[in-house]
């Protein structure tokens, strides 16, 4: 019954105040803002925007940079991100060799006085920015590479702008859902290794090729001078590959896709996502169209929009949604909704029903109880609601109703069916359910509930002893004709 789930797992992510002090400190972003503020009238810059040569000195001197190649690579970077990220405002060349003059730019002040969001939308274009740099190729003499038009040909580099974007999205996707996986968020670094092979080697490789090593090798080493890139603009850590590897083993492309001693995994390069860096691939994949949730996502919505979602939810991230969505209302008005929200015969309704229960779990108690009470003699939540006050203690609470006790059985399994699928553990539930009711099959084919068909189904191939599964396809037949 389970179908494939709709979404990637929801993130939880810090606050945009929390994420636009990272983004203002992440060293990339804080050296562009300072050579924002260094520019002034007399600043020159070539054609491109670029820092004029005899420039870079000092606007290396200003970043603390040494007065080399590096020094001046860093000050180079760090200009064009403040150029791009309109810190910076470059005047139309008027000097017959082409040089213009930079200023300060109308960015600059959202820095100190523009709102988290703001700042955000600055760091999130200078992102675009880092990552346009970590796909662009590599090359040794520039000059070979252009055509007689004058641009780039990028057929002789046998590079597709396309296709290493892809590749490096898929990468920082893989590592999203790495960080954001269903048991929970991990804070835990990536090999770089798993990382590379997890976009080279098919799923259904047994043991891999030397050509696939070779192709995992490559990527490896293509990745290594992307994060290094990628990791001062705040997007990740990444503790890069040990130079000294390759020096080692000379012949050591295709060690590591799995190296055996865990204390030198690390060695081969290790990364993580930073909380800046959640927020930025999870922009980036909003952008492309991807259906990335995030707690707190569902906070202004609707209790139907609220336990539809929940339903293919992680359990601590469906309870940190529901946690943000009731703060702000009143409890009393919330339980109302939610058992209002929770009615329906179509599929996803004992699931939104489960997930009400668990909702109501976090209302205040003596203000949902008296909603819960209004609804005892609801066919469809007249179960749960029982349930919900015997596990309060509270007194005077009616029997339920046999045709409700099975009801209820029969909806609690469509849920878990619909959530997990017929995993093992539906097992021991099923059995349970059978052994405490003596002629459950006689009265479960006879429920009306629209999942009793598929259920009873479901049990006869979950239950481990051959004469109940049979009892349990034959009361599915006979649901079926019933209806």
């Amino acid at each position: 019954m389970s179908g494939d789930h709709p979404t990637l797992p929801p993130v939880r992510l810090n606050s945009e105040a929390e994420l636009a002090r990272d983004a203002l400190v992440s060293p990339l972003f804080a050296r562009a803002v300072r050579l924002a503020r260094w520019a002034g009238p007399g600043t020159r810059v070539g054609a491109g925007g670029e820092l004029a040569e005899d420039q870079l000195p000092a606007a290396a001197a200003e970043l603390g940079l040494t007065a080399d190649e590096d020094g001046a690579a860093g000050a180079s970077e760090a200009w064009r991100l403040a150029v791009d990220t309109g810190l910076v405002e470059v005047d139309e060349a008027e000097e017959e060799d082409g040089e213009g003059t930079a200023a300060p730019g109308g960015n600059l002040e959202l820095v100190t006085s523009g709102s988290p969001q703001e700042i955000l939308a600055l760091w999130l274009d200078g992102l675009e920015t880092v990552h346009a740099d970590a796909i662009a190729p590599q090359f040794d003499d520039f000059a070979d590479l252009v055509g007689e038009d004058g641009e780039i040909d990028f057929a002789k580099l046998e590079w597709d702008p396309e296709t290493e974007a892809e590749f490096l999205d898929g990468v920082l996707g893989n590592l999203y859902l790495l960080t954001v996986a269903e048991t929970g968020p991990t804070d835990a670094p990536v090999p770089l290794p798993a990382l590379a092979a997890s976009m080279i080697v098919p799923d259904d490789m047994g043991e891999p090729t030397d050509d696939v090593l070779e192709q995992v090798s490559d990527a490896m080493m293509r990745l290594d001078d992307q994060f290094r890139l990628l990791e001062p603009i705040g997007l990740v850590e990444y503790r890069p590959v040990d130079e000294a590897l390759m020096a080692e083993e000379p012949d050591a492309a295709s060690e590591p896709v799995a190296p055996v001693d865990e204390e030198d995994v690390a060695r081969y390069g290790m990364v993580r996502l930073t909380p800046l860096g959640l927020y930025g691939v999870r922009a980036r994949m909003l952008e492309a169209g991807v259906d990335a949730p995030a707690v707190g996502d569902l906070a202004d919505k609707d209790a139907g929009a609220l336990l539809d979602a929940l339903g293919h939810f992680p359990l601590t991230a469906a309870r940190a949604e529901t946690v943000l969505w009731l703060t702000g209302r009143e409890p009393a008005s919330a339980a109302k909704e939610l058992l209002s929200a929770a009615r329906g015969a179509d599929r996803g309704a004992p699931l939104r029903r489960l997930h009400c229960q668990q909702a109501l779990a976090l209302v205040a108690d003596e203000a949902a109880e008296d909603e819960v009470r209004a609804v005892l003699d609801d066919k469809e939540l007249g179960g749960l609601a029982r349930v919900w006050l015997a596990e309060r203690g509270s007194a005077d609470v009616p029997p339920p109703p046999e045709t409700m006790i099975f009801w209820l059985a029969i909806d609690t399994l469509a849920a878990q069916l619909e959530a997990d699928g017929e995993v093992e553990e539906l097992q021991g539930l099923v059995e349970g359910l059978t052994g405490q009711h003596s002629g459950f099959f006689d009265a479960a084919w006879r429920v009306d509930h629209p999942a009793t068909a598929d259920v009873l189904e479901a049990m006869g191939r979950l239950h481990p002893d051959k004469k109940a599964a049979k009892d349990a396809r034959k009361a599915a037949f006979k649901a079926r004709s019933r209806a």
